[in-house]
């Protein structure tokens, strides 16, 4: 089994870190046909405007949107913001895979950035977990089928729907490789 993880823009190489550290091979994806070689996508934080732009120029947009459709993605942070249907910037072209709705840059700029202990719940049990927030969007509204996974205080963090998950912070910068193990777990069951 391979990963992709989106190669284009943002802290893909941490995410290939932490996929190795579980046994996983990942694939940096930057060209169309890459794409017929991963089981699965992770779309990493980064600048969701740059990626807006970067896919339609050296990945297709709509090549992307076809391979999620029938392939599980991960999104974290401006990756989160891909997977949503609705921001609120007018520049960002997200991919409408999860009923959820984000702020970009909701929890304040750089400068701002925080760690924090979240409450996550993974296959049915709770735990902690310290997540990286760098200029992290905030989920404004969920549809019914996307089920909270983790929690900031009482604010959604993490959220999955169907063969999609999405984060507003880092766990790739976490040293901590359970949320990328449940997300393999998803593509071997």
């Amino acid at each position: 089994m391979k990963i992709g993880i989106l190669g284009i823009q943002g802290a893909y190489h941490k995410h290939a870190e932490m996929l190795r550290s579980l046994g996983v091979e990942p694939l940096i994806i930057r060209y169309n046909a890459q794409l017929e070689e991963i089981s699965a996508l992770i779309i990493p934080g980064g600048e969701s405007t740059a990626f807006s732009m970067q896919l339609s120029f050296r990945l297709d947009f709509e090549k992307v949107r076809d391979f999620a459709l029938s392939h599980p993605v991960f999104g974290t942070c401006a990756g989160m913001i891909m997977l949503g249907k609705g921001d609120n910037d007018p520049r960002v072209r997200q991919l409408k895979l999860m009923d959820f709705t984000v702020l970009r840059n909701a929890y304040g700029a750089q400068t701002e950035s925080f760690t924090a202990e979240l409450d996550l719940t993974l296959n049915g049990e709770k735990s902690a977990f310290h997540g990286v927030f760098i200029r992290a969007p905030r989920i404004d509204s969920l549809g019914e089928k996307v089920k909270v996974l983790a929690r900031h205080g009482t604010e959604p963090v993490m959220a999955e729907q169907g063969h999609f998950l999405a984060a507003s912070f880092h766990p790739e910068l976490s040293g901590d490789g359970r949320i990328h193990r449940y997300f393999i777990e998803r593509i071997t069951t």
